[in-house]
């Protein structure tokens, strides 16, 4: 005779063993990661901001990178010091991450801006970029009117792709087929130059009010400018790292697996009771 319970006979092991084998699903090794997948440009991956400008400093040697004291803001200024980028290291992917402004003269109020968001796909921010090495950003003058002619200019992928076009008001409208990503135009903010509204914005993802990413601009934002970005939107490819269906399915199955209400207990038959 001794205290406390009766030890656990072979028959009570063997069941309690059972149990916790149904219990818990068997490891399998995570599938691998699908290669690269080639998709549109405005449906590209955003890919590494700051790599994108190291490797846009290099090889432009008009332009010359300047730090801030916190190293949280990079600036790009070409040596003419009429044309400026702003990169803001650790923004919010759906806030403003960069800021492209051009000046007539180095000391001169601002001709016109653009801003693009942290998750902006790098094909679009690359078209950008190398618009600005073109030399290409001071062919619009201040307080210019943006007319017909500059819209059209602007938007002529867009219109010789077939893009849908609608007009809601003051607002003009281009979106592709699937309707996950356009191009606006704001008939009254590009009157209104002092204006806090973006005269242009081109945005993808699932609405316009809840974009993936969205870029925007101002109202004497060269149309040759507009007009690259829109022919990458219609015409360019980017990649996106894509999981594999089987990866997919693993992901499924294992969460089924963890979720699934636990088998009830085997009651051991046989052997002697305590």
């Amino acid at each position: 005779m001794r205290p406390g319970p009766a030890p656990v006979t072979d028959t009570e092991r063997s069941a309690a063993e059972a149990r916790s084998t149904l219990g818990t699903p068997a490891a399998e090794p995570e599938p691998p990661v699908a290669g690269p997948e080639i998709v549109p440009a405005y449906a590209a991956d955003a890919g590494d901001h700051d790599a994108i400008l190291d490797q846009f400093l290099a090889a432009h040697a008009d332009w010359e990178r300047w730090r801030t004291f916190s190293d949280d803001t990079t600036h790009a200024i070409h040596e003419s010091q009429t044309l400026r980028i702003e990169r803001v290291h650790e923004a919010h992917p759906r806030e403003t991450a960069w800021t492209v402004a051009a000046y007539e003269a180095p000391v001169s109020d601002r001709m016109w801006h653009l801003t693009a968001t942290g998750t902006t796909p790098a094909p679009v921010l690359q078209t950008l970029l190398h618009h600005l090495a073109e030399g290409d950003g001071w062919d619009t003058a201040v307080g210019s009117p943006v007319g017909e002619k500059t819209v059209t200019a602007a938007t002529k992928p867009l219109t010789d792709a077939g893009w849908k076009h609608t007009i809601d008001g003051r607002r003009i409208r281009w979106t592709n087929l699937s309707g996950d990503v356009g191009i606006q135009f704001d008939a009254f903010a590009a009157q209104k130059p002092s204006s806090p509204l973006a005269t242009w914005t081109i945005w993808a993802g699932p609405s316009m009010d809840h974009p993936t990413w969205a870029v925007t601009a101002s109202p004497c934002t060269p149309s040759s400018l507009l007009g690259n970005l829109a022919e990458n939107l219609t015409h360019g490819t980017g990649t996106r790292q894509t999981r594999s269906q089987q990866a997919q399915r693993h992901t499924l199955f294992t969460a089924t697996a963890h979720t699934a209400p636990p088998a009830h207990p085997v009651s051991p038959k046989g052997g002697p009771r305590r």
